[in-house]
């Protein structure tokens, strides 16, 4: 048996969603940008596609951009609001996805900005208070945090930092990469300047994402070529990706609710099991609460001998977990945000076990017996 319990770093495609994009792959594929039918009929699927997303999210068609994902989003968000709104000072966290963080360190080692971190407690929350201390004593500030951890299930009160953010006229960003598909939202209520998306964190295809920029931002190009994306972003779209995208979403806000339940129920069944099995087992960050990303759960076992080989191990068992962060494959650090939040702990694994409306029962309790196998293996004594 092989068991995916990776779903943080990408999701399977759905069978709906494939149906949706092969008449792109095959039949339909003019170039969006030509004036004949078969450039008309593909550039029309993209508007579709556009209008599908805007009408989920409760936003304006001309407030949704296309990028090749949230990496390419983030870093667009960031050079608009220094370049274009005229913001000297980045507050972030530093749990944030590399994406965020190693951009906005960037900018502040060329001595473009002022770089600020907000406090964190000790499971990771952001200090509301710090964020409004620090907004209060600096200059006009771009504000990015995140709204769902994809390491530790950590969720953001978007909502009351967006009040905060507005009342000292910083320009917010939040990247919903981990949440787009899993929550709904409603940005006509929510006051936020920029959010972010990838398809393939909610069943869609890799390759393919989505920035809101809200209407009241006036950004210039940032990337200059045909004059795509109204101008924004030059180069021919990702047809099949974008068509892939819209039905993806579409398919999550349909059976949202039933997908949050199934969800839900898995994962405290696999904590719960884990807890028995392991009593001094350690849960990171929020991955333990109801009120934390229903998605993501981030575990520390006890010390075993197989610890520094665990990921490995249960590979090689046929379970698919993570260490940390996809997007930092091939680092040969720990994860950075146990690190900042002190639960990096020698002797012991922690381990990310992510979740979607994919996976079975059946698949949790195939991984439970191989952690139990693995992990019930005691430290020699010296």
């Amino acid at each position: 048996m092989k068991v995916y319990l990776d779903n943080a770093a990408t999701t399977p495609l759905s069978a709906e969603v494939l149906d949706a994009m092969m008449p792109y792959l095959t039949d339909h594929f003019g170039n969006p940008s030509s004036s004949h039918a078969f450039g008309r009929k593909t550039k029309t699927v993209i508007e579709q596609s556009r209008r599908t997303i805007a009408r989920l999210l409760n936003c304006a068609p001309s407030e949704i951009f296309f990028t090749s994902g949230g990496t390419e989003a983030d870093n667009l968000a960031m050079h608009v609001a220094l370049n274009d709104l005229d913001c000297k000072h980045i507050i972030t966290s530093p749990i944030e996805h590399s994406a965020v963080l190693k951009a906005a360190q960037k900018l502040s080692e060329l001595g473009l900005v002022k770089l600020s971190l907000v406090k964190l407690d000790e499971s990771g929350k952001i200090n509301l208070q710090h964020l409004e201390q620090l907004l209060a004593s600096n200059a006009k500030t771009y504000v990015t945090l995140m709204h769902a951890n994809n390491e530790i299930g950590n969720v953001l009160p978007l909502e009351e930092v967006s009040e905060i953010c507005k009342k000292y006229n910083a320009v917010f960003h939040s990247d919903t990469v981990q949440t787009m598909g899993h929550y709904a939202f409603d940005l006509q209520k929510l006051q936020i300047h920029f959010l972010n998306a990838s398809a393939h964190k909610f069943h869609g295809p890799k390759g393919v994402g989505f920035i809101y920029v809200n209407r009241a931002v006036k950004a210039n190009p940032d990337i200059v070529g045909g004059g795509q994306e109204r101008g924004l972003r030059g180069g021919t779209e990702n047809l099949y990706g974008i068509v892939g995208m819209a039905k993806a979403l579409e398919v999550c806000y349909r059976d949202l609710e039933e997908h949050q339940q199934h969800i839900r129920s898995l994962k405290e069944y696999m904590a719960s099991e884990m807890e028995q099995a392991f009593p001094d087992i350690i849960f990171n960050g929020d991955s333990r609460n109801k009120e934390s990303l229903y998605t993501v759960l981030n575990v520390t076992f006890p010390e075993t001998k197989n610890a520094d080989m665990l990921l490995f191990l249960l590979d090689l068992e046929g379970v698919a977990c993570s260490g940390g962060s996809a997007c930092s494959s091939g680092a040969t650090k720990g994860s950075h945000v146990l690190d900042a939040i002190g639960a990096l702990r020698s002797g012991r694994a922690s381990i990310r076990f992510s979740f979607s409306r994919m996976t079975t029962k059946d698949e949790i309790d195939f991984a439970l017996v191989k952690i139990k196998e693995l992990c019930s293996t005691p430290v020699l004594a010296s």
